[in-house]
Formats: C-alpha cells, sequence, structure tokens
C-alpha cells in the first residue's frame, strides 16, 4: 500500500511540475492568457486518462502556474477550479480515449470567459457584456480544442505507447 501512495504522490508532483513548467513557456511567447489560450500544460489535461494522480497534479500545476504568472484572484481559484473539473471528466470517461480532452475544453469554454470578463474587466469596447461572453468563449474554446484537443490528443496517444512503463499498475 505504501508504495501505491509513493508512486501516486510522484506522479501527481512530476504532472504539476510539468504544467507549471509547460506554462511558463507558453507565456514566454503570449499564449498563456487572455482570449485566446493556447497553453501547452492544457495538453496534459488527458492525462487522467492514464492515471487518478494527474487529478491532483493538474489542479495544483494550474493553481501554481496562475499565482507564480500573476493573475487575479478570480483567475487563480476559477482557472485552477476549471482545470479540476476538467481533470475529474476525463478521469470519469476513461474509457472512452475520444472523450478525454472534451471535459476539460467544456469547462474552461465555460469558466475562462467568465474570469475575463469579471475577475480583469476585459470587455471589448462596442460589445454587450452576452456579446463579450460569446465572443470569449469562441476564442478560449478554439485555444482549448488547439490545447486540449490537437495536442492533448496527439499526446494521448504517444504515451498509449509507453504506457505500461510511465504509469504502472502496482
Amino acid at each position: 500500500m505504501k508504495k501505491k501512495n509513493v508512486l501516486f504522490l510522484t506522479q501527481a508532483a512530476m504532472i504539476a511540475a510539468l504544467y507549471v513548467v509547460l506554462t511558463f513557456i507558453a507565456n514566454v511567447f503570449g499564449l498563456a492568457n487572455y482570449a485566446v489560450q493556447v497553453r501547452f500544460s492544457e495538453a496534459l489535461t488527458i492525462l487522467p486518462y492514464f492515471t487518478p494522480a494527474a487529478v491532483p497534479g493538474l489542479f495544483i500545476g494550474c493553481l501554481l502556474s496562475n499565482i507564480l504568472t500573476g493573475c487575479a484572484l478570480p483567475d487563480i481559484l476559477f482557472g485552477s477550479f476549471a482545470t479540476l473539473l476538467g481533470a475529474l471528466g476525463t478521469y470519469a470517461l476513461r474509457r472512452y480515449k475520444w472523450c478525454a480532452p472534451i471535459c476539460p475544453i467544456l469547462a474552461n469554454t465555460i469558466i475562462v470567459p467568465l474570469i475575463l470578463i469579471y475577475g480583469y474587466g476585459l470587455l471589448i469596447e462596442g460589445m454587450s457584456v452576452p456579446q463579450c461572453l460569446g465572443y470569449y468563449c469562441l476564442t478560449v474554446g478554439a485555444g482549448e480544442i488547439i490545447s486540449c484537443g490537437i495536442l492533448g490528443m496527439i499526446l494521448l496517444f504517444t504515451l498509449l505507447k509507453y504506457k505500461a512503463k510511465l504509469f504502472p499498475s502496482d
């Protein structure tokens, strides 16, 4: 039982660290924040398909990333919550490999636009709040489709080849 706990904690910590590093890389290129967000780290949201340790790992990684990149408090809290919801959804749907990116895409597409509007006050001149919400849902959703849907699925199929070594059952 002790070996399983160590493995779980090690996997969660490595995933959290990798999430932070990948967020910083995306941040350097200006891809991690605002309307169109292509966080390379969001590709990791498929990892609950392989291990339950990815759920806390992704949450803590997102939380740390949002703190370390200077995000507003609503983004730190609710953005991390969106990643947690997405990870839980991926874990719940782990029997269906093609569904792995759906929950993270949906969670972020719904929650992040609200953060942009109410947490950062990012309203577009000449647009009402509902229009801005629709716009941000499209742009954030597009970024999530790239991050989770495309990059995440490439990662999933690549990791399937090494599943037994990277994510041992015992």
